[in-house]
């Protein structure tokens, strides 16, 4: 049966599907421009020229490399300096301190500073920290504008992110993406890897540059590409404005950064180790390797201990350990929640200095302090039967190092006594005063060498 709607009811239901079409689809126009919020935001990013002593010959190479390509005369002398073109931001306006990157202005016999409104100033370096790739640097100016620091804990993969600098000394150079992935690591670019990886544009000259979010705050400072042809192909780095922030803490504090160490090695959970330790999540680090003498030995920690949290914040991989700890400073009691047999405590350690955690173990073992051993038994066509100690390592920077004692010689006496094992030569080497003489097989051969307390 076939239903014939009246003109009025046709009319009724015309009207009412108007309604419900506007109420469901119109929505008032958005203004889709970042021009307003930039404004507040540009003034705060600089540009930077460093005069650069040039100390390395892999530099010089890359020199005569480019003007090889540009067809320039090669006749001409190379000079021992280069200027480095880069970005920096303006964190603090009444103190004219200016955030960048650490290999922008690494070796600077000069940093010259050009602001937005043109202005050109000469900047101190404060300090800055190679292995976050973080620098600071001061200039004495009136009417500075600075940044507002955002938090880039509460970034998000997807969030609509604008980066600022000056790729290949073009000013203020604006280019906008989003987060395309968070805590990059593994990268080889610094010590200290954290990475927010962007798809904006970014190019040579926009390292120390501003990455900020859509309500303007700073999130992260322009590091690093993926550059296969030196170009921008979508890939690049940034660190996190919360780690670069607890950097120039320090550097303002102290004109370095001091960190602690903690004195472990550590593995992230994957889900079968989830499984073999009996977690519930596949989160966190599990401790490898818990070092003599160490902040994490005095403090209890043990290998298979899995940590969850330092200092409140959630651990979700070795990484994450490595990048909180190391940017904490000496001396600082630090928490660390842990899970161990099914568990859960929570252990304090104060982080030392790493010199002083060295001077200890020299001092309880002034002769084999930085050399790794292993008991070690050969038939040998030169020697015959061999029963000794096999160097497998040596710390450059040890008194067995200076001594001459190399990887791979083989320890047969101490003292003149003959040593069979590792407690053989311990026992000897503790009887000694002020030097250990031993002999040591080397290849073919065999030599003494002299080892003393103090450095030679």
């Amino acid at each position: 049966m076939q239903i014939r709607l009246s003109t009025p009811v046709r009319l009724l239901s015309f009207i009412l599907f108007l309604l419900i079409s506007t109420t469901s689809f119109a929505a008032p126009p958005l203004d889709s421009s970042l021009a307003p919020m930039l404004q507040g935001v540009l003034p705060s990013v600089v540009n930077i020229k460093a005069q650069i002593k040039i100390t390395d010959f892999a530099t010089l190479r890359e020199i005569q490399k480019e003007r090889a390509e540009s067809k320039e005369d090669n006749n001409e002398m190379i000079p021992d300096t280069f200027v480095s073109v880069a970005s920096g931001v303006i964190v603090d306006a009444q103190h004219g301190y200016i955030m960048t990157n650490a290999h922008v202005i690494a070796d600077a016999q000069k940093v010259a500073v050009t602001l937005g409104d043109g202005r050109h100033f000469t900047a101190k370096i404060i300090g800055l920290d190679k292995p976050s790739d973080i620098a600071l640097l001061q200039i004495k100016a009136k009417n500075l504008t600075a940044i507002t620091m955002g938090d880039s804990n509460k970034l998000k993969v997807g969030d609509f992110v604008v980066a600022i600098g000056n790729p290949f000394g073009l000013n203020q150079t604006v280019t906008s993406g989003i987060v395309s992935a968070l805590g990059r690591t593994q990268l080889g670019i610094e010590n200290y890897e954290n990475f927010i990886q962007i798809d904006a544009s970014i190019n040579l000259g926009n390292s120390g540059g501003a990455l900020i979010n859509m309500q303007g705050q700073l999130v992260g400072i322009n590091t690093a590409i993926l550059a296969p042809s030196r170009g921008n192909v979508g890939i690049g780095f940034a660190i996190p404005a919360n780690m670069a922030k607890s950097v120039m803490d320090q550097l303002i504090a102290y004109g370095n950064v001091k960190r602690g160490v903690l004195g472990i090695g550590a593995q992230d959970v994957s889900p079968e180790l989830a499984d073999a330790f009996h977690l519930g999540d596949a989160k966190g680090a599990v401790v490898t390797l818990v070092l003599p003498n160490s902040p994490a030995q005095l403090a209890g920690l043990m290998v298979g201990d899995v940590i969850t949290a330092v200092n409140g914040s959630p651990v979700k991989n070795g990484s994450d350990v490595v990048n909180t700890i190391g940017f904490l400073r000496v001396d600082t009691k630090t928490t660390i929640d842990i899970i161990r047999n099914n568990k859960h405590m929570t252990v304090t350690v104060t982080l030392s200095d790493p010199q002083k955690r060295k001077e200890i173990m020299e001092k309880a073992d002034p002769f084999l302090y930085g050399v790794g051993l292993k008991n070690f038994t050969l038939f040998s066509p030169i020697h015959g039967n061999v029963a000794g100690i096999l160097v497998v390592s040596v710390d450059p920077d040890s008194n067995a190092w200076n001594s001459d004692l190399r990887p791979g010689d083989v320890i047969i006496s101490a003292n003149q006594q003959q040593v069979k094992n590792i407690d053989d030569l311990k026992a000897s080497v503790t009887k000694s005063g002020k030097t250990v003489l031993l002999n040591v097989l080397r290849g073919p051969s065999a030599i003494f060498l002299v080892i003393n307390k103090e450095e030679t």
